[in-house]
Parts: structure tokens; C-alpha cells; sequence
């Protein structure tokens, strides 16, 4: 039975795919909704905007929701090596020029941003982490940064599942509230939300995990954490799974 049970999860392991694309999860995986709706901001921050950065484009599907709202001036970064030419293929039809850049995340500070002084009148942000101060650079007066971000903190239950702690706990509504506000931001809207994912077995986490590997610790493999899993299963009856997630997002105007 439990050589079944590994040889099933062992047929979740692959590389992770191209892009950033999570509905081979849509009968597997439920996640509660955040109560507000970002595609409205984004419309509503687009109908003014006449030199727009989308950064962390991922492959660029979300930037390509609101296509018919984006100005020739648009702009996009991306960061993990595997979704750039991903999102040069997808852009480019649209003449959005893809540039490779991103923040890490334990120093923001310490890339500059390829762009010059006042670039941007709005740049959108989805889950990419950035420095406040680079943003207030590379943003003209009067222009605004939107994003949404997720929780440092959220997953910590996969630090007592395998051993990997919350690596980013200073990523918070609070704290990014204040950075944005220290930096020159007016912060004139924002909010966060604490919800839960659920997994429909183990076999549905694992399938997850593989779309987002830095969650996990760097060894992380089926056959090297297969007694974890096992009592994992075992401990949900071979039931759904449950993890924390958390949501927040900002909108700053700057001064």
C-alpha cells in the first residue's frame, strides 16, 4: 500500500513548467478569495496611464487580461530565468519589450532598476518582490505604484511538515505600508486577508509544490521525505490538506 501510495507521488515530480500557470490545480486545489478585486484596480489605475511597468510579468498572462487597456508605452520585467523568453514570446506581439531584472528578495536595495528617473506614471506589481526607493526613483510625481503581494509568512505549516521555516517574515501589509510611505508614497489604499489553500490529498500538495520550489526545503524529493508524506497522509486520513495563505495589497501615490 504505501509503495502505491509513492510510486502515485513520485508520478507528481517534474521540472517546474513554463510560465505561470496554476489550472492543472483547478479540480485538485481550492483557495479562499480575497475580498478585493485587483483586476478592477488594475483597470481603473490603466485608464489614465501612459507609461506603464508590469513587474514579475511571470509569462505575461496577467499583464495580457487588460491588453485592450494597455498604453504603447508598456514595459515588463521579469526575473526567474525559466518565464523570460516565456514572456518575450508572449509580449512581444503586443510591442511590450521584456527586460530581465529582479529584487532579491533578502535585499531589495541592492539592484538598481534599468530605467532612468521618472520613467514610469504607474507600475503594476503582482507578487515581485522591489525596493521602495528604486520604485520612487524610476516613478515621475504624481504617478502610483499598485501591488499585491503574498504573505512572507504564509505556508508555515510546511515548516513542520519538512522542515522549512517561513524564510520571509518581514514581507507584511504593515511593514511594506510604512516602506512605501518612508520612501515618498502617499499609501492612499491597501488591505490584507488571511485565507486557507485546500488540497484535495497529498498527492494535490506535492502536485503544487512543484510549481512553487522555493516554498520547499532544497532537497526536497518524494523518495528523501516519503516518511514525512507518509505520516502526513496517515495524520489526514488520506483526506484534504490545509494551508495558511495571505494576501495583501498597496496602492502609493508619490509625492
Amino acid at each position: 500500500m504505501e509503495e502505491q501510495l509513492l510510486e502515485r507521488w513520485r508520478a507528481e515530480e517534474r521540472d517546474q513548467p513554463e510560465g505561470w500557470d496554476f489550472s492543472s490545480l483547478d479540480d485538485r486545489m481550492t483557495e479562499s478569495q480575497e475580498p478585493w478585486d485587483l483586476d478592477a484596480q488594475y483597470r481603473q489605475a490603466l485608464g489614465n496611464a501612459q507609461h506603464v511597468l508590469d513587474m514579475g510579468t511571470g509569462g505575461g498572462e496577467y499583464l495580457l487580461r487588460f491588453a485592450d487597456l494597455l498604453p504603447a508605452d508598456t514595459t515588463a520585467t521579469e526575473g526567474w530565468q525559466p518565464n523570460i523568453s516565456v514572456a518575450q514570446r508572449n509580449l512581444a506581439p503586443h510591442g511590450i519589450e521584456v527586460i530581465e531584472y529582479g529584487a532579491p528578495d533578502e535585499d531589495v536595495d541592492s539592484v538598481r532598476m534599468p530605467f532612468a528617473d521618472d520613467r514610469f506614471d504607474l507600475v503594476l506589481n503582482r507578487h515581485e518582490s522591489y525596493s521602495p526607493h528604486e520604485l520612487a526613483r524610476v516613478i515621475a510625481p504624481g504617478g502610483t505604484v499598485l501591488t499585491q503581494q503574498v504573505g512572507g509568512d504564509e505556508c508555515a505549516e510546511i515548516g513542520g511538515w519538512f522542515g522549512q521555516a517561513a524564510a520571509l517574515p518581514h514581507v507584511n501589509f504593515a511593514q511594506f505600508r510604512e516602506e512605501l510611505q518612508d520612501a515618498g508614497f502617499s499609501a492612499v489604499d491597501g488591505a490584507e486577508h488571511v485565507g486557507v489553500y485546500t488540497f484535495e490529498d497529498v498527492a494535490a500538495l506535492l502536485a503544487y509544490l512543484q510549481l512553487v520550489p522555493w516554498e520547499t526545503p532544497d532537497d526536497f524529493s518524494v523518495d528523501r521525505y516519503q516518511d514525512r508524506l507518509l505520516d502526513l497522509h496517515r495524520r489526514s486520513s488520506g483526506g484534504p490538506i490545509t494551508m495558511t495563505r495571505k494576501r495583501f495589497w498597496l496602492k502609493g501615490v508619490r509625492q
